[in-house]
């Protein structure tokens, strides 16, 4: 099933405990009065919490990397974990794969045109779209910042609780399930 992802670096030991997931929301951006915004999204598959992200109005290798960046701050010791992407230029880009290297990770892209292959991030992003997108206008960039990053924080982690997690919120997931592990030690 992980070798059908078509990435020949592809690891299996983090794939459903780690960070793995990165999607740029559009690649036409998210509209605000006074111009677009570029939301990269990394989410830990284990609990789909989103650990990291990064807006910004341009669409650059920096963006992903500030966003990798970001969920090792969250998470600590990441080596060994795969961040799966999709195919996008800014996931392509030497910036990150350097980021990558630094943190012991390895990176796992996409089949072209297998949507499926990043559901996880799909599913984000149609929530995302859902909830605040279409729900709204905003006549400043900061604005639509605000917007997504209170839903991100207060809503999709404290509040929308998921079946896979078995009716727990990412937050409640995490705190339950890291109190067993240290138990077990």
């Amino acid at each position: 099933e992980i070798a059908r992802l078509g990435h020949p670096r592809r690891t299996d030991g983090c794939f459903t405990r780690r960070i793995v997931g990165a999607r740029v929301a559009t690649t036409a951006g998210i509209q605000a009065g006074e111009g677009k915004l570029y939301l990269c999204a990394v989410k830990d598959v284990w609990s789909n919490r989103i650990v990291g992200y990064s807006i910004a109005s341009q669409m650059t290798s920096a963006l992903a990397v500030t966003a990798l960046n970001n969920a090792v701050l969250r998470r600590g010791d990441v080596r060994g974990c795969v961040l799966h992407t999709d195919r996008g230029s800014q996931f392509r880009s030497r910036k990150l794969q350097r980021a990558l290297a630094a943190h012991g990770m390895a990176d796992s892209m996409g089949r072209v045109g297998a949507a499926g292959d990043n559901a996880a991030m799909e599913s984000f992003f149609s929530l995302l779209q859902k909830n605040v997108l279409n729900r709204g206008t905003w006549a400043t960039r900061d604005e639509l910042r605000s917007a997504i990053v209170i839903w991100i924080e207060r809503t999709y982690h404290r509040r929308r609780r998921q079946a896979r997690l078995g009716r727990l919120t990412p937050l409640e997931y995490e705190t339950i399930m890291n109190k067993q592990v240290a138990l077990a030690a």
